[in-house]
């Protein structure tokens, strides 16, 4: 009977604070990692909301190349009507 009080008394004097310390060694960095994990998520969505235009681009792209050919044209029309 001695030693089993024995035993319980070293449990909460012993092994429970050293349970608590490796947990606590365990639960810093874990925590840590969650605020760059959702650092990085904020910050993905917000990269995310950025590229919606890229799909615009194809279409930019093509108005650009036909602006090329017809800005040239419209330029020659305007310096003719300028010269008048």
């Amino acid at each position: 009977m001695v030693y089993e009080y024995i035993g319980v008394i070293i449990g909460f004097v012993v092994v429970i604070p050293l349970l608590l310390f490796f947990l606590q060694r365990l639960l810093r960095p874990a925590i840590a990692i969650k605020k760059v994990a959702d650092d990085i998520l904020v910050h993905g969505v917000g990269l995310a909301s950025t590229l919606d235009a890229v799909d615009a681009l194809v279409t930019t792209e093509y108005l650009s190349a036909a602006a090329k050919v017809t800005a040239p044209r419209y330029v020659t029309a305007v310096g003719k009507v300028l010269a008048l």
